[in-house]
């Protein structure tokens, strides 16, 4: 099953941190159809690689997520915040079909223009107490490290991922005003620019709603949570857990699965190339040859496209025949579904 969505706002993922989420991101890209997708500051963690290189290959997944996203025509913009504020001395150029810039005016389908920012350049104590600011990452980072631990030991009980962090950090009073001037001095930048609203990140929590007059959305993060914003065909823009809606897809997978093995017990029938039955909105329907490509190589990239485009005859084929590649992968793909 796709998510449609015409926008699709996400940030704060630090990828080349340990806190980051980067499977459950790749798992919700995969998903996820759009025409523009802004990436609203800190997506890559300079900061902390430059302090211990860490990238395993979950972090490279993303990467080959948007970059296929890209090529396939959805419009991306990276906006950089404070942690890969590196990006910046490339602002207005493009890589790999993404598109650099220090922030953006987006137009909703109701007509409706929005200020899009990391929203660091707001934040007093990233702008004039960098110090004060080095000290806060370095005490957040130690919650988070805490946090992984705490649900560690919650996964091998078998409980759900609950952010104690997130939890915390909602408790403390300074933490609590801070974020209520931050939400204030931001919304007052769209009022002042003329704007309906403001779509930011930076400080790890997802919200909608009214401020000084003007609409507030904050993406959220991918490293206490994984939350992003969309916006819907009609203009609506809201706040999504993704994480619960990838559990729920996984849940209706599933139950296809096991109503589909009791429906072919017993049925041996091999899949022909043309008439392969192709998952669509998590329906089993007839699809067509290159929408059953298209699935394949949502799972196996350019090994299956090697296959296809290469010579029938190489050694992983055998038997010459350019159908029988595809159908041993769609045999693949329909047994890890």
């Amino acid at each position: 099953m796709k998510l449609r969505y015409r926008t699709v706002w996400i940030s704060d993922t630090h990828l080349g941190s340990r806190g980051a989420r980067a499977a459950e991101l790749s798992a919700f890209l995969k998903r996820v159809r759009c025409d523009k997708l802004y990436l609203v500051g800190d997506i890559i963690d300079m900061e902390s690689l430059r302090q211990r290189w860490y990238w395993p290959a979950a972090h490279n997944d993303v990467i080959r997520r948007l970059l296929k996203m890209a090529k396939r025509g959805v419009e991306i913009i990276y906006i950089p915040g404070n942690h890969d504020a590196g990006a910046r001395q490339y602002l207005f150029l493009s890589f790999g079909g993404l598109r650099l810039c220090l922030q953006d005016i987006h137009h909703l389908a109701d007509g409706r223009r929005l200020l899009v920012t990391h929203g660091d350049q707001y934040d007093l104590i990233v702008t004039n107490s960098p110090w004060l600011a080095h000290l806060g990452t370095w005490t957040y980072d130690w919650l988070l490290l805490f946090n992984r631990l705490f649900n560690g030991i919650r996964a091998v009980l078998g409980l759900p991922y609950y952010s104690l962090s997130q939890r915390i950090k909602m408790r403390v009073k300074s933490a609590c005003q801070f974020m209520s001037r931050f939400e204030q001095t931001l919304s007052g930048a769209a009022k002042h620019k003329g704007l309906a609203g403001v779509v930011c990140g930076h400080i790890h929590k997802a919200e909608s709603k009214t401020v000084h007059g003007v609409s507030y959305f904050n993406c959220g993060d991918w490293v206490e949570g994984c939350s992003a914003l969309v916006e819907h065909d009609d203009g609506r823009v809201e706040v999504i857990d993704a994480e619960a809606i990838l559990t729920k897809i996984e849940a209706e997978k599933a139950a296809l699965v096991l109503a589909g093995d009791h429906d072919t017990a017993g049925s041996n029938a091999p899949l022909r190339g043309d008439e392969a039955l192709v998952p669509l909105g998590g329906v089993m329907s007839p699809g067509s040859g290159t929408d059953l490509l298209a699935e394949i190589d949502d799972d196996f990239d350019t090994e299956v496209i090697a296959e296809i485009d290469g010579d029938p005859n190489n050694d992983r084929g055998g038997t010459g025949d350019i159908h029988e590649a595809p159908r041993r992968r769609a045999s693949a793909v329909f047994a890890a579904r």
